[in-house]
């Protein structure tokens, strides 16, 4: 599963707080955070079903 690369440029004097903001907001525009925290620990399957269940219900 080929995956591009997130990059974030520091601009000349930027401050890089606001360089690794730039970053994170790109990271969770990609949904990489959201992958790495899901994949952080084992999820049971019948827990990973409850899941999807429940967010299925509260979607409509």
């Amino acid at each position: 599963m080929a995956q591009e690369t997130c990059e974030v440029k520091v601009r000349r004097g930027e401050n890089v707080d606001r360089a690794l903001r730039r970053l994170k907001k790109a990271l969770d525009k990609e949904g990489v955070l959201k992958t790495m925290r899901s994949k952080r620990c084992y999820e049971k399957p019948s827990e990973k079903k409850k899941r999807l269940a429940n967010s299925r219900r509260t979607r409509r």
